[in-house]
């Protein structure tokens, strides 16, 4: 009995610090998700301001040399950024959103034959990448960008995919870029979403010039509009990459603080379990005892 009380004992010891581990990590995640929360909102103004300088210069004037789509677009290829993670402990996000990209990328197959180059943003997600079946040919997966562990990282992060792409535009290697992550859910914690990047589609031009100017004085665009209008484009990309990488940064952490309350639920049960063995196995210790010294009472009582 001694040495199984002592085992519980130990065992309740090792309980308690693991449930301080996962509460010290249940206050790191959510720190960081209103960190990466408030990352996103504070673009809204910046990217607003972009927005109405597009929509400037596409009322009034339409470059083709920004948005014009080849006409061989079906046999370039296509870039692909993924946004994964580099930890664990978020349960199925990196698993969601591998099957998501391949789904989504199998549609994109259909109409294009040329080759497609993957960005991975995370380890873990470039692993579950690299395990699919579209993965094993036609598809270069890169994995020269570290995911960023602060708002500050971002911003580098950003500049360098935006570089690579347009490396990769410059030769002539894609034509299409297509971008994908997980994006905070009340409901269902995330949900991976995805957007074309490049070309910008005509849709989204569409929202552009259907839009109206806040004020009555109409904007005019200086002169060498097709260099201000990818001035605006590059700053849109640059928007819409940083959102989406906060996003996904807000959707790992809201994921792992999910897997640790769940954890925390499942230490407090085996905590309350531990403890009722605990208290039982040293209730029949003490009774134990106590039957003992009946029974020696008992016997010299006897004797007398």
């Amino acid at each position: 009995m001694t040495d199984s009380v002592a085992s519980l004992r130990r065992k309740i010891t090792s309980t308690e610090e693991l449930k301080s581990v996962v509460s010290t990590m249940k206050a790191m995640a959510s720190s960081s998700i209103s960190q990466y929360e408030h990352a996103v909102y504070s673009l809204d103004d910046y990217y607003r301001t972009v927005q109405f300088g597009l929509i400037a210069c596409f009322q009034r004037h339409h470059s083709p040399n920004v948005i014009k789509i080849s006409n061989q677009q079906d046999r370039l290829g296509v870039g692909v950024i993924v946004f994964g993670s580099d930890q664990g402990l978020v349960g199925q996000f990196n698993e969601v959103m591998a099957e998501f990209v391949t789904r989504t990328l199998a549609t994109i197959s259909a109409h294009k034959t040329g080759h497609k180059i993957v960005w991975a943003v995370g380890e873990r997600i470039k692993s579950r990448l690299a395990d699919t079946h579209w993965a094993e040919k036609k598809v270069t997966l890169k994995d020269d960008f570290i995911l960023p562990n602060s708002i500050n990282a971002i911003t580098a992060l950003v500049g360098d995919i935006l570089t690579d792409i347009e490396a990769q535009r410059e030769l002539g290697t894609i034509d299409q870029v297509y971008l994908f992550h997980h994006r905070p859910q009340v409901d269902s914690i995330y949900t991976p979403v995805s957007q074309q990047l490049l070309p910008l589609s005509e849709s989204l031009q569409k929202n552009f010039t259907d839009l109206k100017w806040p004020t009555n004085n109409l904007p005019e665009v200086l002169p060498e509009r097709d260099k201000t209008l990818r001035a605006l484009v590059r700053e849109y990309l640059f928007v819409s990459l940083f959102r989406a990488c906060a996003e996904s940064l807000a959707s790992e952490n809201a994921s792992r603080l999910a897997a640790m309350q769940r954890a925390e639920k499942n230490i407090e049960e085996q905590q309350n379990d531990l403890n009722l063995s605990f208290h039982r196995l040293r209730q029949s210790d003490i009774d134990e005892e106590l039957f003992d010294v009946i029974s020696g009472f008992e016997a010299l009582s006897d004797s007398d």
